[in-house]
């Protein structure tokens, strides 16, 4: 390993010109253009920060990406997660606090040398003092940080901050509804600071899309939502309850001293050179506030269909309905089924320069190059209906309805399809058919519904199983046929895949999530039928024989090809 590495001290005659060569690869690599690194460099003159640390901290660029620059511009290597330490070394002398500080951790060593990962190259007294701690010449390789510093919690057991603690006097309820200052001085301090940026910072990293804050009778409980389950991650003291919820208003410019009505707001930050949105909901329980941080991170969104899991001939049929001038296409699942990525993901296929598109959404999720949004505001009566009235002046080719609630959007959303307008929405039911019986439910006229609707796509999110440690087992025979493998697929497996856990994945054996859907397009026979009021079983039937795949159907193919398990499928959906 030592010969790969190099001693300490830069390649370069001074920090100035390492910084102009950083500048000069960033562009040149992609990561960074023109406008942003002098944007950089205008902060720079009022900070006195070093770049690597500033374009990080800005969001400019995203951590790894800085990382794999500095590497290639130093020349040594970049370290994953598989060259940490099974073991801390050096635990005597440097503690959890000092190298995260630090940002280094000692991966190895022999007779004359210690092998550092670093985060910052540029840190000339961190290699100073690691020197004289250990008496051996270091050799660096650069680390992403995310992955350096979930590696020291790994290897060394945290002690409880004191100053979390010691920064929170005991003080009842009642005294804080009225003391707004003491609040204030509160979610102002420090290690409370401290505390919800460590909250955010590994949401992000775990890729959770939600942070749950919730007071209990005697505790107070965080958890994230990984891959779809909610996993505990933290009992701070219930003793910072109040700090916790000022700190988070402060943030989202809500008012702080509401304790008794529900409150909504958002928080916009750069987390590891990567913008994040935080969607804030804090509601008042029997004890105390909760709150729910849904993370929008727009690197990690998915806005192809492959890579949701939309394939074959439910992608054949969906490209069919968005290649349609004008009708209704709806989007139908319970929530958090990940209906509102799959629109994002239908309009980034229609996002042409001859075709103007407008969303009206509650709220706007993530922002669309080149697509208009609005976002509606209950508070000032900008509501879908009232938009959507106004939108239809400005000449749109296509719209999209964040949901269709009510029959006063319904009908606009048939309105528009029928003068020549594309139309997509969501609506909650429980597959593709229910949601047309849910149109007539609404007072939409069967005629209407089906001259206007093109389709329904229903979904459901399962569980991805991870591709570095799934293996496979044998499965007997009967069960797979009980499973319906042969009378749907045609084929009995006799080994399926099963989660294992690793690094990679946490441990959980899964990472990442796919669709299972079904496709309905409503054909001249459907029609017939839905005139003639057929219930939604008949409906069903039909839609089975024209070539609908159900989605129990596509989950078997999707576990038959090692993506998923059958225990997720039928978490889902049913035969």
């Amino acid at each position: 390993m030592g010969s790969e590495f190099f001693v300490s001290a830069l390649p370069f005659s001074d920090i100035a010109a390492f910084e102009t060569a950083l500048g000069d690869q960033l562009v040149a690599a992609g990561k960074l253009d023109l406008a942003s690194l002098q944007r950089a460099k205008t902060v720079q003159g009022e900070t006195r920060e070093c770049l690597n640390t500033l374009v990080s901290k800005l969001g400019l660029v995203a951590e790894r990406d800085l990382a794999e620059v500095l590497a290639h511009l130093l020349d040594c290597p970049l370290v994953g997660k598989e060259d940490f330490p099974a073991e801390a070394l050096y635990s005597e002398r440097f503690n959890a606090s000092f190298l995260k500080g630090a940002g280094a951790l000692i991966l190895g060593e022999d007779a004359d040398s210690i092998f550092v990962a670093l985060c910052d190259p540029t840190q000339d007294f961190v290699i100073n003092a690691l020197q004289l701690a250990t008496g051996k010449v270091t050799k660096v390789s650069i680390a992403v940080p995310a992955e350096l510093e979930a590696a020291i919690d790994r290897l060394f057991v945290a002690a409880a901050d004191p100053d979390l603690e010691g920064s929170v006097i005991s003080t009842s309820l009642d005294e804080l509804d009225t003391d707004v200052e003491r609040l204030k001085d509160l979610a102002s301090g420090a290690p409370v600071i401290r505390l919800v940026n460590q909250l955010i910072n590994r949401a992000v990293e775990s890729k959770a899309s939600d942070i749950h804050i919730e007071p209990f009778e005697n505790i107070l409980r965080v958890r994230f939502r990984l891959d779809g389950y909610l996993q505990e991650v933290m009992t701070p003291s219930l003793s910072l309850h109040a700090a916790l919820m000022s700190r988070l208003k402060i943030m989202a410019n809500l008012d702080i001293a509401e304790r008794r009505l529900p409150q909504d707001g958002r928080i916009k930050l750069a987390v590891r050179g990567t913008q994040i949105d935080l969607r804030l909901s804090i509601v008042p329980t029997m004890h105390g506030e909760t709150a729910v941080l849904r993370v929008l991170d727009r690197s990690t969104v998915q806005l192809d269909f492959d890579d949701l899991g939309i394939t074959g001939v439910q992608r054949e049929q969906l490209d069919s309905l968005l290649e349609r001038p004008h009708g209704i296409f709806l989007v139908t699942g319970p929530t958090g089924s990940g209906k509102t990525t799959t629109l994002y993901a239908c309009l980034s296929i229609l996002n042409q320069p001859d075709s103007k598109i407008l969303t009206v959404e509650d709220p706007v999720e993530y922002q669309l190059q080149g697509i208009n949004q609005i976002q509606t505001q209950a508070s000032i009566n900008l509501t879908f209906p009232r938009v959507l009235r106004s939108l239809l002046r400005q000449d749109p080719d296509i719209l999209m309805i964040g949901e269709i609630r009510d029959q006063e959007t319904a009908e606009i959303a048939v309105q528009s399809a029928l003068t020549g307008h594309l139309v997509l929405s969501t609506l909650h039911t429980n597959d593709a058919v229910g949601s047309v019986t849910r149109l007539l439910d609404m007072g939409i006229d069967d005629y209407l519904v089906s001259s206007t609707l093109n389709g329904v796509m229903a979904q459901r999110l399962v569980r991805r199983l991870c591709p570095a440690c799934k293996v496979q087992e044998p499965v007997l025979p009967e069960m797979a046929e009980q499973l319906g493998f042969g009378e749907i697929l045609g084929t009995l497996p006799d080994q399926l895949y099963r989660p294992v856990g690793c690094g990679e994945c946490n441990q959980t054996g899964y990472r990442g999530r796919r669709a299972l859907v079904e496709v309905l397009t409503l054909s001249e026979e459907f029609s017939r039928l839905l005139l003639s009021r057929a219930n939604n079983a008949e409906l069903k039937r039909e839609a089975l024989k024209e070539g609908m795949v159900p989605l129990y159907h596509d989950g078997l193919a999707k576990v038959l090809a090692g993506e998923t398990t059958i225990e997720e499928v039928l978490r889902v959906a049913r035969r």
